[in-house]
């Protein structure tokens, strides 16, 4: 097929949808529909868009989902209704799904190999392995025929123009948190790669395959679609990608104060099926300055937890010095398994003599600390367990214990601020979430971080003095010397309007089979402060989110998915006749 010819095919379709404005119409076709489709063909039987409607056409596919009227008119340039339009978009993301399925997924292994985790002393944009990941990206755009900008190495632009002067803003980010290796194994004892996708089953294994790697690979292959096919778009499309997004998301703003700031704003971080608010991201970060240890028996040395503040891990390690390791021992296992019993049983501590010291393990369930219900917190319970010790094992006082203290005292195993006295809910967004995640220690401190999850309904700084005014307290009677730094952003509502979010809703939701209702999230994403900021997947609500976990994965059939949702929404929001 020549390009005019597909060019003239293309028109009809958009002249069709600028003269219509029942945009609210809906695609014909479910999802079973479209299972039955993608069975039926592959990779290798479709040619391109034009051809594979022609060969759907004369399928007995079509006669049974009474799409042969549509195909004919499209294949024949005639104008198309609303729904023939949607249904259209649909098998555009079918066809996207079946041709580049395959490559996409490969692209995604290829990403994830490059570890675009913060280094410590090197701004990302100096970061080799951003540099490394800039030049991918470009070469797959160019490859593509998109336009490409690296923009001081800090966001990488990737352009699909249309006629029109609006500007959309695709959302998706190329920075990774850190990874604990020797904490990415299975429970059958598989040790993964966190740098290297692993296909186990219908999983991917990897660091970023759900957290946002996904997001970038799906959104080149829908632009490339819809750039080959030539099918003219209403609006101009960027999409954005962020290499700040996990660490001190500066790279937006540095973005925005050089380049016009999108009008729309969707993020391909979050969840389905549109995601119209965002709690506040908070941090109340604890230092404990290094103190020589007083009294008798056993110090703790070191700890481990999470390494940054948005995540929860699986495990945290604490080292003991001792004179009698396997007394020791024995007396830490058997104090354990009576914590592990008081405190629900879902969660293991083991202690094991390592040469003259003693290595303490709580093993718990990782999870995004936007999900802290979704695991079990290894560094709250290592916490506390080490402040019940007291009258059971001696320990000697240092800043671990200090900590161990201020953790059990004020935060406990409580996930929801009751334990401090400051928990409240919004009746949509839900309610402050407060984990205990990060922890420190350098030559000056012991540091440890509560992460905060902010719905609507008290300020930041209501919140802030509400939290410091009951932690100085805690701190004037225990005489416990520390520090504390509290960071509170505003959270995000929205106040859904307008065309674009109405197919929005309507392709997330009918292919997905989820309630046509708006969503909320405890993730913060790039578009929090942006004009028409919303989320739109990639991750189901009703799944648990294994970004930031350890043994991150995407499921195969999700991932395809999304590829095959987020074509059909640009071309719809595309060609839409008004936002």
């Amino acid at each position: 097929m020549n390009v005019q010819f597909k060019r003239l095919a293309s028109a009809a379709l958009v002249l069709a949808s600028l003269s219509s404005f029942a945009t609210t119409a809906s695609a014909t076709l479910s999802a079973q529909q479209s299972a039955d489709i993608l069975t039926r063909f592959n990779d290798t039987s479709v040619k391109d868009f034009r051809h594979f409607l022609d060969r759907l056409g004369k399928s007995d596919l079509a006669k049974t989902d009474d799409l042969t009227p549509t195909i004919r008119a499209y294949l024949a340039n005639k104008p198309l209704s609303a729904q023939q339009q949607n249904d259209v978009y649909r098998l555009l993301g079918l066809y996207t799904r079946l041709k580049y399925g395959s490559a996409a997924t490969q692209t995604l292994r290829e990403l994830v190999e490059i570890p675009t985790f913060q280094t410590q002393g090197v701004p990302q944009h100096d970061n080799p392995a951003f540099i490394k990941i800039a030049a991918k990206i470009e070469r797959l755009a160019k490859a593509f025929d998109l336009k490409f900008r690296n923009v001081d190495n800090r966001v990488y632009e990737i352009s699909l123009d249309g006629s029109g002067k609006e500007l959309v803003g695709i959302h998706a980010h190329a920075d990774v948190v850190p990874v604990t290796p020797e904490n990415w194994v299975l429970q059958d004892g598989t040790r993964l790669d966190p740098f290297k996708v692993t296909q186990i089953g219908d999983r991917m294994y990897g660091r970023g395959t759900e957290d946002d790697k996904n997001g970038i690979v799906v959104a080149l292959y829908a632009m490339k679609t819809i750039k080959e096919e030539h099918l003219p778009l209403a609006r101009n499309f960027k999409l954005l990608i962020d290499t700040t997004e996990e660490t001190s998301g500066d790279a937006i703003p540095y973005y925005f104060e050089r380049n016009p700031t999108p009008e729309y704003n969707l993020a391909l971080d979050g969840s389905y099926p549109v995601v119209i608010a965002e709690k506040g991201y908070g941090t109340v970060m604890a230092s404990f300055p290094r103190k020589p240890a007083t009294g008798s028996g056993a110090e703790i040395t070191t700890m481990t937890g999470g390494m940054a503040t948005n995540q929860i891990p699986s495990r945290s390690v604490a080292t003991f010095v001792t004179d009698t390791p396997a007394e020791l021992a024995a007396s830490l296992q058997k104090a354990g398994a009576e914590y592990v019993a008081q405190n629900g049983g879902n969660f293991q501590v083991d202690a094991k003599v390592a040469g003259k010291d003693v290595s303490l393990t709580v093993t718990g369930v990782s999870a995004h600390s936007s999900e802290p219900q979704s695991g079990v917190n290894p560094v709250a319970r290592m916490l506390g367990f080490i402040n019940s010790l007291n009258g059971k094992v001696a320990l000697k006082h240092n800043y671990v214990t200090d900590a161990s203290q201020y953790a059990a005292d004020n935060w406990g195993l409580d996930y929801l601020g009751n334990r401090l006295g400051v928990a409240f809910s919004d009746d949509f967004m839900g309610p402050l979430t407060a984990s205990l995640t990060y922890v420190a220690l350098d030559d000056q401190a012991f540091k440890l971080a509560v992460n905060l999850r902010v719905p609507k309904g008290k300020s930041p700084e209501t919140l802030k003095q509400e939290i410091a005014g009951k932690i100085d307290a805690w701190s004037a009677k225990t005489h416990i010397a520390a520090t504390f730094d509290y960071k509170i952003a505003e959270p995000m509502y929205r106040n859904p309007e307008g065309e674009w979010v109405k197919a929005l809703l309507a392709v997330a939701s009918e292919n997905l089979g989820m309630a046509h209702t708006f969503g909320t999230s405890a993730g913060a994403t790039s578009v929090h402060e942006l004009p028409n900021g919303v989320q739109f997947g990639l991750a189901r609500p009703d799944v648990k989110y294994t970004g930031h976990t350890d043994a991150e994965f995407k499921t195969t059939e999700q991932f395809l998915l999304d590829l095959q949702i987020v074509t059909e929404m640009l071309g719809r929001v595309g060609q839409l006749p008004k936002l």
